[in-house]
């Protein structure tokens, strides 16, 4: 797949200038570099001043209200080497420019797949996932970002290119906190690698939000692998209850040898809500969010266990 369509253009500069004090960006210089070598020349070049553009579903805003004031921006939209998906062996690699609506139908088969493409059609509207990528969901890191949550429920992996080379980092380790991640200086999220799990798996997605295409007060993701009619594998990604999307670790492990039944999930969606520290915020009470894990993690779970 390669959306990009145009020819590469020259890695040329060129200064924006402002107009008006408000929904209008900083001034910054823009660079459109043809390839990944191009543009991480830049990021080093440029140092915290850069800032990668691929979606620009949430940069692009932050820049308009100048919450984010970033002087160079590095287009990345023309390096089309960037714009795949693709199963290889026993994983699926997703490059940086692979847009949310490409995941809309399965890109693999399987679980994963089938996975994924329920997760697309809940982000955002159409327009947004036409244009934002799915690596830019994890390099913006928003707590409430479903492809965050699912990444960490899938044990997924994530390859920076720097400076220094390229280097892997498990999803576990990538969130830091609320928009902060693990990467490093002159780095570039370039690739995220999901586990195909094979067809003794089984996935659920839920999420709460007010309106259709609204960022999710609560949202959970399990993946779950049975073997003999018992749970031998389980985990369950919760987000946009704090400031990352984190792992239900105990909820998984009370489901551990323990055949599918509702009552099995109401008692592991309990625990996931009496174990978790939900924020308190103008959008919802810490209580209300608290619900919601229990009735997601009990939704998500009888969605895997009918799968």
């Amino acid at each position: 797949m390669d959306p990009v369509g145009a020819a590469p253009l020259l890695c040329t500069p060129f200064r924006t200038s402002s107009v008006g004090p408000s929904m209008k960006p900083a001034a910054f210089d823009y660079h459109a570099p043809a390839t990944l070598d191009q543009a991480l020349d830049l990021l080093r070049n440029h140092g915290e001043e850069a800032r990668i553009l691929a979606g620009g579903q949430s940069l692009v805003p932050t820049m308009a209200f100048r919450m984010a004031r970033p002087s160079v921006l590095v287009d990345i939209n023309r390096i089309s080497a960037l714009a795949y998906t693709k199963a290889e062996g026993n994983s699926l690699r997703i490059g940086a420019l692979a847009r949310h609506a490409w995941f809309e139908t399965p890109v693999a088969a399987g679980p994963v797949g089938a996975l994924l493409a329920q997760v697309a059609h809940s982000i955002a509207h159409a327009p947004i996932r036409q244009r934002g990528t799915f690596c830019g969901s994890l390099a913006h890191a928003d707590p409430a970002s479903e492809w965050c949550a699912t990444v960490l429920a899938l044990g997924g992996t994530l390859l920076l290119a720097g400076p220094d080379g390229r280097r892997e980092i498990a999803a576990a380790d990538w969130f830091q906190g609320v928009f902060t991640t693990a990467i490093e200086p002159g780095e570039m999220l370039a690739e995220v690698r999901l586990p195909l799990l094979d067809p003794g798996w089984r996935c659920g997605f839920a999420e709460f939000s007010r309106r259709a295409g609204d960022f999710a007060l609560t949202m959970a993701v399990v993946a779950i692998r049975i073997e003999d009619g018992g749970m031998r594998e389980v985990r369950i990604a919760l987000g946009g209850i704090g400031g990352r999307p984190e792992l239900a670790s105990r909820a998984a492990a009370l489901l551990i040898g323990q055949p599918p039944s509702a009552a099995i999930a109401r008692e592991a969606a309990a625990c996931a809500a009496a174990d978790c520290d939900p924020q308190d915020d103008i959008h919802a009470p810490a209580d209300y969010r608290r619900d919601l894990v229990r009735s997601m993690v009990r939704r998500a779970l009888t969605q895997a266990f009918a799968a």
